[in-house]
C-alpha cells in the first residue's frame, strides 16, 4: 500500500505544513450539512487550541468551537448530548447554532453565541474525536504530544491555582481516553518541534482528493 507523507518541515516550514493541510482541506466534501467539520484532539495541554488558530486563520478566518466553552465543572465530558443538540444538529440542517459558552472562573454559563453554517469549522478540544462526533467530521487530527508533556505544560500554564483541578482533570482525561479514544481513529497526527509542525498520516490515514494512505496502526495506541 502507498503511504504519502506531509513532509516534515522546519524553518519557514511552520506556514507550508498549515498551508498544505488548509489546501487538502478545502477539497473535502461536507460532513455536517454543508459544513466540513474538523476535529483537532488531544491530551490537555498539547498545543491544540494554538494549532486551531493558526489552521482556521489559513481557512480563510474559519470559526472555532473550543469544547471549553462547552465543558464545566460538572460535565467535564458529560456534554455530548447537549453538543449535539446545540450545535452539530442545527449545522447538519444548514441553521445557525445556538451555544453557551461556560465561564470557568465564575463557574456559570453565560449567554448564547450563535455559530453559522459556515463551509468551514474547526472544533477542538479534548474529546473533539469522541465516537458521537466522529461520523460529522470531514477530517480529524490529533496533536501527537506524550501526555505527560501535555500536561506538564499545561499545569505550566495554569499554575498552582489551578493544582486541585489539574488533579481531577488527569483522572476524567485517563477515564476518557480508556474508554472513548480518539487517537486510533485519527486521519492525520501533528508534532510539533522547534523547526515547526509536522503532519503526518494517522491510524486511520486518510482518502482524499490526493490519495493519502497509510498503514494501520496499533488501535490500542493513545499517544
Amino acid at each position: 500500500m502507498a503511504v504519502r507523507v506531509l513532509a516534515p518541515l522546519s524553518a519557514s516550514y511552520q506556514d507550508a505544513a498549515i498551508h498544505d493541510l488548509a489546501s487538502r482541506i478545502r477539497r473535502l466534501s461536507p460532513s455536517c450539512g454543508p459544513v466540513r467539520l474538523i476535529g483537532v484532539d488531544g491530551h490537555a495541554g498539547s498545543g491544540k487550541s494554538t494549532f486551531a488558530g493558526q489552521l482556521a486563520a489559513r481557512l480563510g478566518g474559519a470559526p472555532v468551537l473550543h469544547l471549553d466553552d462547552i465543558a464545566s465543572h460538572d460535565e467535564l465530558f458529560d456534554w455530548t448530548g447537549r453538543l449535539v443538540s446545540e450545535v452539530i444538529a442545527p449545522l447538519a440542517r444548514g441553521e445557525t447554532a445556538h451555544y453557551a459558552p461556560y465561564d470557568w472562573r465564575a463557574g456559570r454559563f453565560g449567554p448564547p453565541r450563535p455559530l453559522p453554517p459556515a463551509p468551514l469549522i474547526v472544533i477542538e478540544g479534548v474529546g473533539a474525536g469522541r465516537r458521537a462526533l466522529r461520523p460529522y467530521l470531514a477530517l480529524l487530527l490529533w496533536m501527537e504530544v506524550p501526555y505527560e508533556e501535555s500536561w506538564t505544560r499545561g499545569r505550566s500554564r495554569d499554575g498552582e491555582e489551578q493544582r486541585e483541578f489539574w488533579e481531577g482533570w488527569v483522572r476524567a482525561e485517563q477515564r476518557h481516553f480508556a474508554d472513548d479514544p480518539s487517537r486510533p481513529f485519527a486521519d492525520l497526527l501533528v508534532r510539533q518541534s522547534e523547526k515547526g509542525y509536522e503532519v503526518l498520516p494517522g491510524p486511520m490515514g486518510i482518502i482524499g482528493p490526493d490519495h493519502i494512505f497509510t498503514q494501520g496502526d496499533d488501535p490500542s495506541a493513545m499517544c
